[in-house]
């Protein structure tokens, strides 16, 4: 469920303490896709990472190699900041993991994925440990 607006989003990466940045890509002036992410840090690698929230081209333009240049474009910054992998969630049934496999991109399944939100999340705020 999505519940973010217009204007949370530009505050949460454009504000004045950004949390994430955004490659856009454009053809013509027209947005056609982009790439959100930020860096985290990984103490197996004592390096940092970057981790990408969200990859999307739009789906009348796919298959032109949109995708695969945001990519190279979030690697290129990885590089550049001494980031040891790229990493990103994707949902079992995305048929664009194949497109990732085929980039040599390899799927984690030894990891579990946590999520504390809502009334759980605040609950354990609220604990006396």
């Amino acid at each position: 469920e999505v519940v973010t607006t217009e204007d949370l989003l530009n505050e949460s990466l454009f504000g004045e303490k950004p949390f994430a940045e955004v490659i856009l890509a454009e053809i013509n002036g027209e947005s056609v896709g982009f790439a959100l992410f930020f860096f985290n840090f990984s103490t197996f690698l004592g390096q940092p990472g970057l981790y990408i929230e969200d990859l999307y081209v739009k789906p009348e333009f796919r298959s032109r190699g949109i995708g695969k240049e945001l990519l190279k474009n979030c690697a290129t910054l990885a590089k550049e900041r001494n980031c040891g992998r790229i990493e990103w969630w994707v949902l079992k049934w995305n048929p664009a993991r194949k497109f990732y496999e085929n980039l040599g991109a390899k799927a984690m399944d030894e990891w579990v994925v946590y999520r504390l939100t809502g009334k759980p999340l605040e609950k354990l705020t609220n604990q006396n440990i």
